[in-house]
């Protein structure tokens, strides 16, 4: 197959797992919200978000995931030697597959209608899918891991301040 139409492939299945990836942290949110109703709204919830986890995980991300991971490994030898900047990407994808597969044990969690993370730890967790973007696509664009770090440092700090908005906003609310 030709390396533009494999590298197009590659991008729409990133594309795809990440939607998946950020979307069932949503829905792992909502689930773990459920924890404060009382029957039967939770059971009710507790089913839909557990099956909209299940469609999602199975019907997307997974296959998106797989899909990703051979469209990369098939473009690999188009690069010879492989460069530095690539290793380090690679690093940055082992970092999402391992991301991938503790949403996985949380999706398992769920199924099994066991909460064991609160709504704001998954909402925290929703944010490391985010790093693992633009930390991957600031070194693809830019084939410099430098330049990267500077991106995820900036994105980083972009982030702690809107962490230190939230609790603000969240505070005020409460008084």
């Amino acid at each position: 197959m030709d390396y533009n139409y494999l590298k197009s492939l590659h991008i729409i299945f990133v594309v795809t797992w990440f939607a998946g990836l950020f979307y069932i942290v949503r829905l792992f949110v909502y689930y773990a919200e459920t924890a404060q109703k009382s029957e039967p709204e939770k059971s009710i919830l507790q089913t839909q978000f557990a099956l909209m986890q299940k469609r999602l995980w199975y019907g997307i991300t997974w296959p998106s995931a797989v899909l990703t991971v051979i469209m990369g490994l098939s473009l690999l030898h188009y690069y010879s030697p492989i460069p530095t900047w690539l290793w380090i990407k690679l690093g940055f994808v082992v970092g999402l597959l391992a991301y991938h597969l503790y949403c996985h044990r949380i999706f398992k969690q769920h199924q099994r209608g066991e909460i064991k993370q609160s709504s704001t730890t998954l909402r925290i967790w929703n944010e490391v899918a985010t790093l693992f973007l633009v930390s991957i696509v600031f070194l693809v664009v830019l084939k410099n891991g430098l330049s990267a770090t500077w991106g995820v440092l900036g994105f980083i700090g972009l982030s702690v301040l809107l962490m230190a908005a939230i609790m603000v906003y969240k505070k005020l609310r409460k008084a």
